[in-house]
């Protein structure tokens, strides 16, 4: 039989745990909200953007852009965005099995290249399995800024246009709306290979033909279209970027209010079952106690 005192401890442990996650689940649903927002507007900018930059590009002439080249890949770099703090379900194990699989097959192909690690979680899981980082980012929280991403992204286009690299390839949780998220590993670089995704329809990738016999749209180039494509293409590269890591933290608080409030009701049925116990372990007691009374009185008999 239970201990009396072990189970109303138990209860208060088990209650007070019930408090922090419930508090924890409040704290990720006021973040969501901002984080969506966030998201949300960067969206329709983001995608707007990458159109732009796709019909310059088809309409620039002979013009180019070095970020638009494709090339034979000799050396690869893998972004692995995932989050400082766990406690979000299995959001931080996602992303981290998709970016392993990219991972497995670069060592399969015996191809080279470069692993960044944006999260302690990654950076952890990476640490443990040996894989060497070339660069680690733990700055990036609920509100990553663009200020930070731009650092980023600008070292990004240098070993690009510099040959360093030939692709830049992101692992994060893609924020489809607040009821689906997909672990997905996407090409950053070059940008015509990147899908510039619009709403209701199928996507299209910069640098290609119309699709869906659309009119094609004659642009006048002032002063010239190299000088427009130097700002707007490296512009275009950023905002996506900074639209992948604000993908990742507004996933990351969805994870994780669906995982608090999963333990909270978890927390609450123990309590129940707790509860039980201890109301059944009192009565058997008492009902033991009046037995030995009842056996007591009639040995005096």
């Amino acid at each position: 039989m239970a201990n009396l005192r072990v189970l109303v401890k138990r209860r208060k442990a088990v209650r007070n745990i019930r408090k922090i996650t419930k508090t924890m689940e409040l704290i990720a649903t006021a973040r969501f909200k901002k984080a969506l927002d966030r998201a949300t507007e960067a969206e329709a900018y983001t995608r707007k953007i990458a159109e732009l930059a796709a019909d310059l590009s088809q309409n620039a002439g002979e013009v180019s852009h070095p970020l638009l080249a494709t090339r034979p890949v000799k050396k690869s770099l893998l972004l692995v965005i995932t989050a400082n703090r766990g406690l979000c379900g299995g959001y931080n194990g996602s992303v981290i099995r998709e970016s392993m699989n990219a991972i497995k097959a670069y060592k399969a192909a015996n191809a080279p290249f470069d692993l960044e690690a944006a999260g302690k979680r990654g950076i952890a899981f990476f640490k443990f399995q040996g894989i060497e980082r070339t660069k680690e980012y733990t700055n990036f929280e609920d509100k990553p800024s663009f200020a930070e991403v731009d650092v980023v992204a600008s070292r990004y286009i240098d070993l690009f246009a510099t040959g360093q690299i030939d692709e830049v390839k992101v692992a994060y949780m893609k924020f489809v709306n607040a009821a689906r998220q997909t672990p997905v590993v996407e090409t950053l670089l070059p940008l015509s290979s990147v899908s510039v995704a619009t709403k209701g329809a199928p996507t299209a990738t910069v640098a290609s033909a119309p699709a869906g016999g659309e009119a094609k749209v004659d642009y006048e180039f002032i002063p010239d279209a190299a000088g427009i494509l130097e700002e707007l293409v490296p512009a275009a590269l950023k905002v996506r970027l900074f639209k992948m890591f604000l993908d990742a933290a507004v996933s990351e608080q969805i994870a994780r209010r669906v995982a608090m409030k999963a333990a909270t009701e978890n927390a609450g049925d123990l309590i129940k079952e707790i509860t039980r116990l201890y109301n059944r372990t009192r009565q058997a007691n008492i009902t033991k106690e009046i037995s030995e009374l009842i056996a007591g009185s009639e040995a005096l008999k």
